[in-house]
């Protein structure tokens, strides 16, 4: 039993009803530094940090699958000075701690539209996914360039690109041509900073995944907040739509 584990079980953490997937919406590292006095690229970069320790933690309490919202399709629209910051940051850490997740049996994912990444980045990226393909343990998968809504947008353009007749689009159908089919659907969504959006993370993936909202802004996320998250998520009554037993 990994110490992670070890403290969970002591919460009260059942370790046989782990949510099997997470989604994490990293936000406020803008305002960790802001009320530091501080460059909001510094807050991003103590946020890569506390992404390294929630990725393991992860690993080790027993989660199979955690996505990240590192970079959304709105965040062009920020000052060109951060968004030149983010990339640099994002292709420096997929370089960095390659090593640290292959030796963790770390498989790496990417969600978005790669192809308009800067070219170091979407190397770097390539590299890491190619490294780490055969790894069995938890799957990290990056969503970077990522809207839920454009995501739909590129599998509808799959099945038009396909010929796929009318009659045979359906969920499955769709579902199919999303950016990595073979993850199963979010349990749990958790997002920091206090904000209640989904700010189009997840949307077709994530209809019935439960919600667990921190005020703690990411760099401040840390393994009791993952814990605390676990035991929220095991106080839920998961309905999908129908009525309790």
């Amino acid at each position: 039993m990994t110490e992670i584990q070890r403290l969970a079980e002591e919460r009260g953490v059942d370790l046989n009803r782990l949510p099997v997937h997470v989604a994490m919406i990293m936000d406020g590292n803008g305002r960790w530094a802001n009320r530091r006095g501080i460059g909001r690229l510094l807050g991003h970069r103590e946020g890569y940090k506390t992404l390294r320790e929630v990725l393991l933690n992860c690993s080790e309490l027993g989660i199979k699958f955690l996505t990240v919202y590192a970079f959304s399709a709105e965040n062009w629209k920020r000052p060109a000075d951060e968004v030149d910051g983010l990339m640099r940051l994002i292709e420096g850490a997929a370089r960095d701690e390659l090593r640290t997740m292959h030796q963790n049996n770390v498989r790496v994912c990417v969600a978005g539209r790669r192809t308009e990444l800067p070219p170091g980045l979407q190397a770097a990226l390539e590299h890491g996914i190619e490294t780490t393909q055969n790894n069995t343990g938890i799957t990290f998968t990056l969503a970077v360039n990522y809207g839920g809504r454009a995501e739909v947008v590129d599998a509808v353009k799959s099945l038009v690109s396909e010929h796929v007749p009318v009659d045979m689009i359906d969920e499955a159908a769709i579902g199919a041509r999303l950016y990595n089919p073979d993850h199963p659907e979010p349990d749990l969504m958790i997002r920091t900073a206090g904000e209640m959006r989904w700010s189009n993370f997840l949307l077709w993936q994530g209809a019935y995944c439960e919600l667990f909202v921190t005020e703690k802004t990411w760099p401040e996320f840390d393994r009791e907040a993952l814990i605390e998250a676990c035991l929220s998520f095991q106080d839920r009554t998961r309905k999908f739509g129908a009525l309790a037993e």
